[in-house]
């Protein structure tokens, strides 16, 4: 499977479980919370992981955003945001990052612009191996795959 026209082969994805993946793409979180930080400044597919979170703020975020658990999109490529920047979250990125304060402390903010919804989810022909993954090619050997 190669990827559909105007996806670059060479585009790394994030996975990110629901519903922040669906939340990423509205532009409502604007912070993906991380362990580690990223020297990544590039646009980068958003890969739905095929599980839903179990942090308890989930569930409350499909209610204050109406969401609907069944219709979210599952396992699949569902659109690209850039990440412009990164540093330690603070107490005051709870809603940006749509997580409560205890989730923020000692982790990374990935500052997320641009979202953009792909047509339609698709398909990945490699499923993720990592914090970043490629979707349409084997993993590469390098030492940037941390970044």
């Amino acid at each position: 499977m190669s990827p559909p026209d105007g996806l670059d082969p060479d585009q790394i994805a994030l996975g990110v479980q629901q519903p922040w993946a669906e939340l990423i793409i509205r532009g409502v979180k604007t912070l993906e919370i991380r362990r580690m930080n990223t020297l990544r400044r590039e646009r980068i597919l958003i890969y739905a992981s095929k599980k839903f979170s179990t942090y308890p703020v989930a569930e409350e975020m499909l209610d204050q955003h109406d969401l609907d658990r069944e219709e979210l999109d599952y396992g699949k490529l569902v659109g690209s945001v850039e990440i412009v920047g990164s540093r330690l979250s603070t107490p005051k990125d709870v809603a940006s990052a749509c997580v409560p304060e205890e989730l923020l402390a000692g982790n990374h903010a990935w500052e997320l612009v641009s979202p953009e919804r792909l047509q339609k989810p698709l398909d990945v022909r490699f499923l993720p191996y990592g914090v970043w993954f490629y979707p349409f090619k084997r993993k590469q050997n390098n030492s940037n795959n941390h970044l």
